[in-house]
């Protein structure tokens, strides 16, 4: 049973959140508008019109008049000049020109993907349309199911980020700013427990993650399509786990900080390798063999690969007793050590 003094303690943090427009903002509009942002960038799209320049002098070549036609393309004719001026200026990204023997050369900036894209696209056509013929038949088959498309993919990353910034930055900078005002030193003055204060920030934490994963998930239902594939309730356990691992690990970060600098920065160190490693925008997989041991220990690592687990392929809770047992880990052994670590005053 939950002592009277938490409870009051917990309502006066959320009071004091509710308080804050800027706090809602971060934790709950920011969030969402990189979702919808991400998801415009990302969404599918049919294929692109490859626009590229042709010099008069080979304008006219047969070959080129007959992809001319084909609605991929869109060609424009330009004195050899112009054409090669506009390719200096980013104007176009392949200037097709001719050679003495009747060729054709490719002008373009090979450090750019979207023109080495463009160029082979070009080419191809072009060598059909002169009549080649391929030994071996291909036929591209483009996936826009549901449940296969980056925006699915990148959901549950983004939900597994906004868990441990709320947790760190939500617990952490609340702390040591209590503590840069003499909060902590009042409150320590009060016949409250300093566990079940401890426990407060944990516990607001733990309540606000329903609404940012609602919020999260439903715009991804409803703007993308993004499926649901698991049991919701197998994703709330696990996103709370994951909260309260977070949070624990933000009062370890704050229990000793001084000024707001130094948590901010202490914060900042310990979010960098998950951000980069922990596979928020692209699958952790990528990174050589020698870092997935240390890779896989990490707790947004095993949030997101269970939240994606439950919410693309419809994995059920017990599967994913190792990535729990990992996060219960993180957040139980940081809230024992933030416990006995914690500094009350400057």
């Amino acid at each position: 049973m939950m002592s009277k003094g938490l409870i009051q303690l917990v309502l006066s943090r959320v009071r004091h959140f509710l308080r804050e427009p800027e706090a809602v903002f971060w934790t709950y509009g920011f969030p969402l508008l990189a979702a919808i942002v991400l998801g415009l960038a990302f969404r599918s799209k049919p294929n692109e019109v490859i626009q590229f320049d042709v010099v008069e002098s080979v304008a006219s070549d047969t070959t080129l008049s007959a992809i001319s036609d084909l609605k991929r393309f869109e060609i424009t004719v330009h004195p050899e000049e112009i054409a090669m001026d506009r390719l200096r200026t980013n104007k176009t990204i392949v200037v097709v020109t001719g050679d003495e023997d009747g060729g054709i050369l490719f002008n373009f900036d090979a450090a750019n993907p979207e023109a080495r894209q463009a160029r082979m696209a070009i080419d191809d056509a072009i060598q059909r349309a002169a009549g080649r013929t391929d030994p071996v038949s291909s036929v591209d088959v483009t996936v826009t199911a549901p449940g296969s498309r980056y925006i699915d993919f990148l959901v549950p990353g983004l939900i597994g980020m906004n868990l441990m910034g709320g947790g760190l930055w939500g617990v952490g900078f609340t702390l040591v700013d209590m503590r840069v005002r003499n909060l902590l030193k009042r409150l320590l003055a009060t016949p409250m427990r300093r566990s079940d204060f401890l426990l407060s920030l944990v516990g607001v934490r733990a309540l606000f993650f329903i609404p940012e994963m609602a919020f999260l998930l439903g715009a991804a239902y409803l703007l993308f399509g993004v499926p649901i594939r698991g049991n919701p309730m197998t994703v709330v356990v696990i996103a709370f786990v994951g909260s309260v691992a977070f949070a624990g690990l933000g009062l370890l970060t704050a229990c000793r900080a001084k000024r707001i600098e130094t948590v901010s920065g202490l914060m900042n160190l310990i979010m960098l390798p998950m951000w980069l490693m922990s596979g928020i925008f692209f699958s952790s997989e990528r990174f050589p063999d020698a870092l997935q041991p240390f890779i896989q220990a990490l707790p947004l690592t095993q949030l997101i690969n269970a939240l994606r687990a439950v919410i693309l392929e419809g994995a059920g809770l017990m599967s994913q007793t190792v990535p729990m047992l990992v996060l219960l880990a993180w957040g139980g052994m940081s809230f024992v050590l933030a416990l006995r670590w914690f500094r009350w005053t400057q």
